[in-house]
């Protein structure tokens, strides 16, 4: 009779406050083979949970936590942090706008791309990742002219992945959105198709291929109304007005400072 087989036939159960391998297992047991509890990624800034958008950025502002007034408000925290900006933007001659404080407006915007639903997934996706990577940048380049000077010393200005790349394309998303606003204001009725087409096609669509703007086009079907929006950002009609014009008029001076960081330059920005 072979014992070894007999041996390894035999399951002994394990004793109290033992661990047991599992059935039919000959291997011993190791603290190795416990595996390893993954590391959370910190989360520090939130958003209205309507809209499930992704957590941007590393800073959390005071009073950002969801429940507090702020939070609950997005849209007065978007007019506020862009009026700020705007402050800078129109001094003469214009100041070193600060990376830090520009990179958080533009995350406090990052809500509306979630709440608009399916047809600017893209968009939202493209503009939470390079938010996120100015946000990182400004750890250690202090002004937005010193991020493109910076790039344009490494060659690296069009570079895929670059600061100054990315710091192009939010620029349009905040000039979506402005757009976006704007024929809010103007357009009567309930429904967002015709403000958000005009928007889409206004800013993003000279960029993008076809199989891009079939895709948004069809998705301008899943909008939601102009009242489920606002519901999403917890304001009524009246409420969000303001706040809405607020952004409009502060966000266009902020629009021509980062386009001048390029013009000056000669680095143009249809690209």
């Amino acid at each position: 009779m072979n014992l070894g087989v007999v041996a390894g036939q035999l399951q002994v159960p394990p004793q109290k406050g033992s661990v047991g391998n599992p059935k039919g297992s000959a291997e011993k047991f190791s603290p190795n083979s416990i595996p390893k509890k993954r590391k959370e990624k910190k989360k520090l800034v939130s958003f209205p949970a309507a809209c499930q958008h992704p957590v941007v950025g590393e800073r959390e502002r005071p009073g950002a936590r969801m429940g507090s007034s702020e939070a609950d408000k997005p849209l007065r925290r978007i007019a506020a942090s862009f009026e700020e900006l705007a402050a800078v933007a129109k001094q003469q001659p214009p100041g070193a706008m600060d990376a830090a404080a520009f990179s958080r407006a533009c995350s406090n915007v990052s809500v509306l791309f979630g709440c608009l639903g399916i047809a600017f997934k893209f968009a939202e996706r493209d503009y939470v990742a390079k938010v996120d990577d100015l946000l990182e940048a400004s750890n250690s380049i202090s002004t937005l002219p010193s991020m493109v000077e910076l790039d344009i010393q490494k060659d690296t200005v069009r570079a895929v992945g670059s600061h100054t790349r990315n710091l192009l394309r939010v620029k349009r998303g905040i000039d979506m959105v402005k757009v976006l606003f704007e024929k809010m204001l103007v357009t009567e009725g309930n429904s967002l198709r015709d403000a958000a087409s005009v928007a889409y096609a206004q800013v993003f669509a000279p960029h993008h291929g076809w199989a891009i703007r079939k895709a948004v086009a069809a998705g301008m079907y899943a909008l939601p109304s102009k009242s489920q929006l606002l519901k999403k950002l917890n304001e009524d009609e009246e409420s969000a007005k303001a706040q809405v014009q607020n952004f409009v008029r502060s966000s266009a001076p902020v629009i021509r400072y980062v386009e001048d960081l390029f013009t000056s330059r000669n680095l143009g920005i249809d690209w």
